[in-house]
């Protein structure tokens, strides 16, 4: 890649870093692998990577981008996430981002999950590239809700102003419950004399006994997964306390600096995307085992802000008002002498009669009904289905694509009926099927087809047949959604029934 010329780093700037990458097994069947929580919608609305993006444009101060103009001085985030869902995260990020915000998107693909340490090392080597090592890297898990937004703010600058003397700093949240599905931190003495605190230990997941002596006690913090550190002071913890982790992220980021599909990173918004052999042979440790626990130079800064991490359908619960017997309600529900449950209702009525803590998700495809103290199990519900090979711990009835979306709408032998929906300027690639037919009907909007060497338009109420074996695009040439009815027909209809011979978004 070509050298970037940096900028001296005042103490105050920052470079959020957002890490988009779990799949929220727990949070089924809303949340699944195609499409994880952090995209899923919240009661209001929103989703938890929208909110994210929103907190760390607040948080993050202009910057020099790379290969700009001096004067160009802009706000800058990076976001880490898996290679599949980077179109998802970047229509999410253009939809929350205000039209006048100056401000650069770039991001960090990886191929493979491995926790959070090579995530956050592969940004730390990201932002000492095309910002400087001295920029401070505030990393922020893209599933927690955080409120007053002032009170965040003050407590982000006080940790870049620790940060900047080379410290790492991780946020403490002041404990409300004895809550048993957090890790906690025991704090020590006070940092110089300042309102952060040295860390004696962390402490995994508690009983209920301890977790209610540690709230009584006063000591402990919840540990938030947040953090706060210059970037070449993380790249000096790990070496000192990973090394061979250190030295193998090292080795893939040159990798990822020399392919040439990476050069765009030297522009605005762009992409690395991380090679899939290297990466995959890191080390898969959390960033809490690997750096902050053996790290002597860590200090916690005990925070006042209100802090949920989303990771059950009981915080996804807390956030609706209950009525008077208890009960939550997002969507068209009735409930007749219930008490204390959650419904969940996306595109049907639910009824319930005569439940006491019961949680009911409903979806399209999939309904959860549980015990609302047994909410954790839910992740063994995916486990089953992964073993059965059930598609719906993986997709959507409804399914995200770079260029809209598809809806499966019935299936059975020998048949398939979607709902296809393209964006304006949308393009599907030069395809080719070796065992289904396809027959494209057009109910809103205009097409613009390829088969074979012909090129047309298929305008609303008309039709379209491509045999089995025919090349064919289809693309959306308007500025309104396309939508469409398309039937497939064939001995196979899986979606791996699939010959690329072109993609504009760069898909295999």
């Amino acid at each position: 890649m070509k050298s970037v010329v940096k900028a001296s780093v005042p103490v105050a700037e920052i470079i959020p870093v957002i890490l988009s990458g779990g799949a929220g097994t727990r949070l089924w069947p809303v949340s699944r692998e195609g499409h994880p929580k952090p995209f899923m919608k919240l009661p209001d609305g929103q989703t938890l990577l929208g909110k994210t993006v929103q907190r760390a444009l607040a948080a993050a101060t202009p910057c020099l981008a790379s290969g700009a103009a001096p004067a160009a001085a802009c706000k800058r985030l990076l976001l880490v996430t898996n290679r599949d869902y980077y179109f998802i995260a970047k229509d999410e990020v253009a939809r929350v981002l205000p039209a006048s915000a100056q401000v650069v998107t770039d991001y960090l693909l990886e191929p493979v999950g491995r926790n959070t340490t090579a995530a956050i090392a592969a940004a730390a080597h990201w932002i000492s590239q095309h910002v400087s090592p001295e920029a401070v890297m505030l990393v922020l898990p893209a599933d927690h809700l955080i409120e007053p937004a002032d009170e965040f703010l003050a407590d982000v600058q006080a940790a870049a102003t620790l940060a900047s003397q080379g410290k790492l700093v991780t946020f403490g949240i002041q404990p409300t419950a004895p809550e048993t599905g957090y890790g906690y931190i025991e704090c020590g003495a006070a940092y110089a004399g300042g309102k952060a605190r040295q860390v004696q230990r962390f402490v995994e997941k508690p009983d209920a006994q301890t977790a209610q002596a540690y709230l009584a006690g006063k000591n402990f913090l919840w540990n938030s997964g947040m953090f706060c550190m210059q970037a070449k002071t993380l790249l000096a913890e790990l070496a000192q306390h990973r090394p061979a982790l250190a030295a193998g992220m090292a080795h893939c980021w040159n990798e990822a600096c020399a392919a040439p599909g990476n050069a765009a990173t030297n522009k605005s918004g762009g992409f690395v995307e991380l090679p899939t052999d290297s990466f995959a042979q890191l080390e898969s440790i959390s960033i809490d085992y690997a750096v902050m626990e053996p790290s002597s130079n860590l200090v916690v800064l005990p925070t006042q802000f209100s802090w949920n991490d989303i990771g059950s359908w009981n915080a996804v619960a807390s956030l609706v008002p209950p009525d008077a017997a208890g009960n939550r309600v997002h969507g068209d529900s009735v409930l007749v002498d219930c008490q204390d449950c959650y419904v969940h209702a996306e595109d049907r009525l639910v009824a319930a009669i005569g439940m006491r803590g019961v949680m009911v998700i409903d979806t399209p495809d999939a309904l959860l009904v549980a015990d609302a103290s047994r909410m954790q199990e839910v992740k063994d519900v995916v486990t089953q289905l992964k073993l059965r090979g059930h598609e719906s711990y993986r997709l959507h009835r409804t399914v995200t694509r770079p260029w809209g979306t598809y809806t499966v709408l019935e299936e059975a032998s020998r048949y398939k009926i979607k709902r296809i929906e393209v964006k304006p300027g949308g393009t599907l690639s030069l395809q080719m099927h070796h065992h289904r037919s396809e027959h494209w009907i057009v109910v809103s909007g205009t097409a613009k087809v390829v088969t074979g060497e012909s090129e047309f338009l298929v305008m609303t109420n008309q039709s379209n047949y491509i045999p089995a074996g025919q090349r064919h695009r289809l693309e959306n040439p308007g500025v309104v959604d396309l939508v469409m009815i398309e039937v497939q027909s064939g001995e196979y209809l899986g979606e791996d029934d699939i010959v690329r011979f072109s993609d504009i978004y760069g898909r295999q």
